[in-house]
């Protein structure tokens, strides 16, 4: 049986979420032995913070969250049905960075996300991210529901 997906771009965000993002995005990369790509956005800074601290926060954060992943990274080493991977962390608003900075630019087949599972007042005012990626991306799209909202 021929691969469905080659290039899979998984979303992780810290949330409750974010495990279950990342195992179903290594089920379906070592499934179809397509090569991933992890993206992290950093929601915007104040404006009032210059570019110098804002790169340092952001490499900060970077590092952090490659200790984080480092043992999913080695998960994915030592599977040979994954060829690739690659972490990358962007700074601004986080929908916009991860379609137009991220997920665009990588043309995956596939974009994995979570759901936070917002209450509706909630939602209102801060928006879905997984939402706009549903509406925007060029590619299937997977939604991974937080653990309380799954059937």
């Amino acid at each position: 049986m021929a691969s469905f997906y080659h290039r899979i771009f998984a979303a992780i965000d810290g949330s409750a979420t974010e495990s279950a993002v990342i195992e179903r995005t290594l089920q379906i990369a070592s499934a179809n032995g397509a090569e991933i790509l992890f993206g992290h956005v950093v929601d915007s800074l104040p404006s009032d913070m210059n570019s110098t601290n804002a790169k340092l926060l952001a490499e900060e954060e970077e590092k952090l969250m490659r200790e984080r992943l480092a043992p999913v990274f080695e998960r994915i080493e030592a599977d040979p049905s994954i060829p690739e991977y690659d972490f990358q962390l962007r700074v601004g608003r986080v929908a916009d960075v991860l379609l137009d900075d991220l997920i665009e630019p990588y043309e995956p087949d596939l974009v994995i996300c979570g759901e936070r599972g917002y209450s509706n007042f909630k939602y209102a005012f801060v928006g879905s991210v997984s939402k706009r990626i549903v509406h925007d991306a060029k590619c299937d799209v997977l939604v991974v529901k937080p653990k309380d909202l799954q059937l």
